[in-house]
């Protein structure tokens, strides 16, 4: 069963205090809490979740909130969350590469 991202969503200031070396995946939102990038941090990540988050901050200044799920199955799970994400809005998060730059399958939730 696929299961969306549902933690509460934390603002960058809240999250900066939380984040670990863990590995895992994250999504990034506007002030509006839209979803605007889908990421993960992997075993070549530097200091897993916390780096990988401040990286992707520096790089999109919209972003205002940040959640995260810490998985050692994170490139599986962030592949799932795309296609999640795809099923429900019809293409994947503003700030992330095109559907064609990643390799997805199709997703077809129950429910």
């Amino acid at each position: 069963m696929s299961v969306r991202l549902s933690k509460k969503w934390l603002s960058i200031d809240e999250a900066r205090d939380l984040l670990r070396g863990n590995l895992g995946v994250f999504q990034l939102a506007d002030a509006q809490q839209n979803t605007r990038y889908i990421g993960y941090a992997g075993g070549k990540s530097l200091f897993g979740l916390k780096g990988e988050v401040s990286a992707a901050i520096e790089r999109l200044p919209v972003a205002t909130f940040v959640r995260w799920e810490v998985t050692t199955s994170y490139l599986s799970r962030y592949k799932e969350l795309l296609m999640l994400h795809y099923y429900d809005h019809g293409e994947l998060p503003s700030d992330n590469p095109p559907a064609a730059a990643i390799s997805l399958g199709q997703l077809r939730p129950a429910g």
